[in-house]
């Protein structure tokens, strides 16, 4: 493997060619006519435009990459997260076209991209399940049979769906057909698949996923877990690793169980399996993720490795270089996902130019960017900008890095999710562990954020004004040169 084209953008197309470059390969980017001068375009060796602004003329053109990576003899494609990450018929054509896909098989995305054939996958294999069926259904008075064997409240999931889309929870028989038929009708809209299935809904879990890698010669581990229970709409915004609630006996069972999933069906590279943790520490087997996720840096700090360096050359034929017993956790670390989105409207997104944008640096801080200033932010993608993490040797003083950081990144221009983060690290529900998936739902009022900012400029105007005071005191001599 000489040339890679990573068929992405923003900061994860920066980060996997930043680790590219690193290990001496040749890198090739694609760009839309929107993204022609974004960060990730100047960075590599040679760039492509792929096509216009919407992501259905650019970015999810797979033929269109595959094209252009024989056309520039690159050797294999990258395909981040998002986009064409998760796509079996992509992942295909890559390799029917004589090309690495740094990913896992056709078959295991195919798999795994199904709720119902994921959990029909890893049935064998004794991996606790949430309560529920594991068939497709559409009719009323079947989900009536079964949300009366389990009790409600009740989850319908679409088996196609991810990011919260095609979700329903039903509190009573009452609300189950209009909500069923909901589901249904946005499943279908979001991914062509309206096959919904039922669970037993559990009312305070905590989101504990496990970062796993296998080689091609048969070699699976698991590099812990990371905590992703701050959410907004059934999607991450606050992450970290190691959780602070499990304990190394539960930590081994569920990165046993982790392992056992990316052995069912046959997974090759870097992977997630998420789980649900109930509020007596039961856990269940929730999906897998068979990609390169947002927050994989939270893993890597804690762990001393380079997923993505792992991923090219597990793709490339290499053996995992550690066993399972090599890795340890050292210290802690926090990401934040900075969005173009206004926390104070409903995290609406939010576009614009970046009139100004610094990011902090600085001992213990790293930040995964994708935008620089004066860029504008497009309505046409993904709102993240940038994800900023912090490290430290413990939780405490990785939150307080992460306070820190969030007062020294400068955004003008739009609204971000920074306010948000602020208002997460200061939470005491937050500083002590004691919070689930509801967390935004229970605890987070935009009248805090307000209170705060409020603050800030009142302190910022006693500062301005202490200054102008004391200058007024100094006696200035006449210039008489």
């Amino acid at each position: 493997m000489q040339k890679i084209l990573v068929a992405n953008r923003g900061e994860i197309a920066v980060r996997i060619l930043q680790t590219a470059k690193k290990m001496g390969l040749h890198t090739v980017a694609i760009y839309s006519t929107i993204d022609r001068d974004a960060p990730h375009v100047l960075l590599a060796d040679q760039a492509v435009c792929i096509g216009a602004a919407p992501s259905n003329e650019s970015y999810l053109c797979g033929e269109r990459i595959v094209a252009i990576a024989k056309e520039l003899s690159v050797d294999a494609i990258h395909p981040g997260y998002g986009f064409l990450s998760e796509n079996a018929a992509f992942a295909k054509h890559v390799a029917d076209n004589g090309l690495i896909f740094i990913g896992p098989s056709p078959s295991a995305i195919e798999i795994m991209g199904s709720k119902l054939a994921a959990k029909a996958a890893v049935k064998k294999y004794d991996i606790p399940m949430v309560p529920g069926i594991d068939q497709a259904i559409t009719s009323v008075e079947k989900a009536q049979s079964i949300a009366a064997t389990i009790g409600y409240p009740i989850l319908i999931k679409a088996s196609a769906g991810g990011g919260g889309k095609g979700m329903r929870i039903v509190e009573n028989e009452t609300e189950l057909a209009t909500q069923m038929q909901r589901a249904i009708s946005e499943a279908t809209a979001a991914f062509g698949d309206g096959a919904v299935f039922i669970e037993k809904y559990v009312a305070a879990p905590r989101h504990i996923e496990l970062q796993i890698l296998a080689d091609t010669h048969g070699n699976v581990v698991h590099l812990f877990e990371r905590e992703c229970s701050i959410q907004r709409r059934h999607q991450k915004v606050v992450e970290e690793a190691p959780s602070a609630v499990l304990t190394p006996e539960l930590r081994e069972a569920m990165g046993a169980a982790a392992i056992k999933v990316a052995k069912a069906c046959d997974y090759v590279g870097a992977g997630t399996v998420e789980f649900l943790l109930d509020e007596a520490h039961n856990f269940y087997f929730l999906e897998m993720n068979t990609r390169l996720q947002v927050e994989h840096p939270v893993t890597e700090l804690i762990t001393g490795t380079d997923l993505v360096a792992l991923q090219i050359e597990i793709a490339r034929g290499d053996s995992l270089p550690f066993a399972q017993e090599d890795l340890q956790i050292t210290g802690h670390a926090i990401e934040l996902r900075v969005y173009a989105e206004d926390p104070m409207n409903d995290f609406l997104p939010s576009v614009g130019q970046l009139e100004v944008y610094k990011i902090p640096t600085g001992e213990g801080i790293r930040v995964d960017n994708g935008y620089r200033e004066g860029m504008d932010v497009p309505i046409y993608y993904d709102p993240l900008l940038a994800k900023l993490i912090t490290y430290a040797p413990t939780r405490a003083a990785a939150i307080q890095r992460m306070l820190q950081a969030i007062n020294a990144y400068e955004i003008k221009g739009i609204e971000t999710t920074l306010p948000f983060g602020r208002f997460v690290c200061e939470h005491p529900a937050f500083c002590n562990g004691d919070f689930d998936t509801h967390f935004v739902k229970k605890q987070y009022h935009t009248t805090h954020v307000q209170a705060s900012q409020q603050e800030e400029a009142e302190i910022a105007a006693l500062i301005a004004l202490q200054t102008y005071l004391k200058e007024l005191q100094i006696v200035r001599l006449p210039n008489t040169q």
